[in-house]
């Protein structure tokens, strides 16, 4: 029997049709996006909960009055069964969702969810909970569990698939949803992964994004355990301070991005408003030490190179790069270094900035909130600076926006997001145009 060989389908584009954040400066897109183009920081002391036993008592936070909770019966039900950072994935996906007029779309089973999150903080809290149950004899008392307010799905839903799980169900996503909990690029990676989706033909469109909430006792000391963050700041607002010399450490904070991607064909046969395109992903993983990069960036090269080759252009059509840019001595200095492998002498003539300087580290939130500051950067014709910039580091020597924003039209970007684990993604984000 002679078997017909399978016609691969034709590349889809891929759209974004909304997008919406919730980041520690302000409640929406436009809110954070207008302050991040002030140079603001939304680094403050920590007021959530008692830090005055850690030698790091800073992040940024998300004030609660921000948070907008999805309308409908059904949202309701399940606001109280949510951690905090489903309900501020909630809060970003409705401001896309609404932007996108996605309840406009008849077949719900053609709409996916992706969304990045960490979500072992809240685990762990939950354990912690649970060890209380048992008595001085190392006997179990469930009493004690009911007596803590603790019920039999407290862990399950705190688990990483959660998420998706339930924002495809407030959004009646019906399509493939998956959960991504690749550390600092999972937002990226969810980005990606929806892309992908979509560019198949297996969706028309998806929810992707990520959130984080780890701004409690347990999640802030286990970044201590681990040194990743900055103890000396002289004030909270110039703690982060990506590229610069005297860099120590990031600063944790907790926000939420979702972005409506879409196929192009079905964006316009709705009507749906068209704000860019997602051109091409990339993505890798270092296989070397679980907290340190590889020594040469070849992860991060390989992240870039892939997003570009993937989107069928050249080094030369990019114009501009949202850094990973923790502000740590290590990934500043080798994301400097996989910058200059990938695009040679054209590196030093290429901005680039880190949003965390402004926003600190959202960690599963960070891939998601990035590109659509991008994405917004190249609506405006506007480069987002990297605050805190004073002194400059020999090994970081290219062109990092310092300090205010600079008007400049620019038609192609990356965004990239590098993890703990060697996880690596660079998503590349275009201008929209009509071909």
């Amino acid at each position: 029997m002679t078997i017909a060989p399978r016609r691969a389908p034709e590349r889809r584009r891929v759209v974004v049709t909304g997008v919406g954040m919730i980041t520690p400066l302000g409640g929406s897109t436009r809110e954070t996006f207008e302050r991040a183009s002030q140079g603001s920081s939304g680094i403050d002391y920590l007021r959530r909960f008692d830090t005055s036993g850690l030698p790091v008592r800073i992040g940024g936070e998300v004030a609660d009055e921000w948070i907008r909770r999805p309308p409908g019966s059904v949202a309701a039900e399940l606001t109280k069964m949510a951690p905090r950072a489903i309900h501020l994935a909630w809060a970003a996906a409705t401001e896309a969702a609404e932007q996108a007029k996605l309840d406009s779309i008849q077949d719900r089973y053609r709409i996916g969810v992706a969304l990045g999150y960490h979500g072992e903080t809240a685990c762990l809290e939950e354990l912690i909970r649970m060890f209380r149950a048992f008595d001085g004899d190392g006997r179990w008392d469930p009493a004690r569990l009911r007596q803590d307010g603790y019920d039999a799905l407290a862990l399950v839903r705190r688990k990483v698939d959660v998420g998706p799980s339930l924002v495809s169900r407030v959004f009646d996503c019906r399509g493939p949803s998956i959960g991504i909990a690749s550390a600092c690029a999972a937002g990226g990676q969810a980005i990606g992964e929806a892309y992908r989706f979509i560019r198949s033909g297996l969706v028309d469109a998806a929810i992707a994004g990520g959130c984080e909430a780890s701004l409690t006792y347990v999640g802030l000391s286990g970044f201590i355990l681990l040194k990743a963050l900055t103890e000396r700041y002289s004030s909270p607002s110039t703690a982060s301070r990506p590229f610069e010399r005297k860099r120590s450490g990031f600063v944790i904070s907790e926000g939420a991005g979702a972005l409506v991607l879409e196929d192009l064909a079905h964006a316009r046969e709705r009507g749906a408003p068209i704000l860019g395109e997602i051109l091409g992903y990339g993505d890798s993983t270092d296989a070397y030490r679980i907290t340190d990069i590889h020594p040469q960036a070849e992860g991060a090269v390989l992240a870039m190179t892939g997003a570009i080759e993937d989107a069928s252009i050249g080094c030369d059509d990019v114009d501009y790069i949202n850094a990973h840019g923790t502000s740590t001595v290590q990934n500043d200095a080798l994301e400097t270094l996989a910058v200059r492998r990938v695009f040679a002498e054209r590196a030093s003539s290429i901005p680039i900035s880190s949003n965390k300087s402004m926003l600190g580290h959202t960690i599963g939130a960070a891939g998601a909130i990035e590109a659509i500051l991008t994405l917004e950067g190249i609506r405006q014709s506007l480069l987002l600076p990297t605050i805190n910039y004073e002194t400059p580091d020999p090994r970081c020597d290219l062109d990092y926006v310092p300090n205010a924003a600079r008007r400049v039209e620019h038609r192609v970007a990356l965004s990239n997001s590098f993890g703990f684990g060697g996880h690596n993604a660079s998503v590349c984000i275009g201008a929209y145009e009509d071909a």
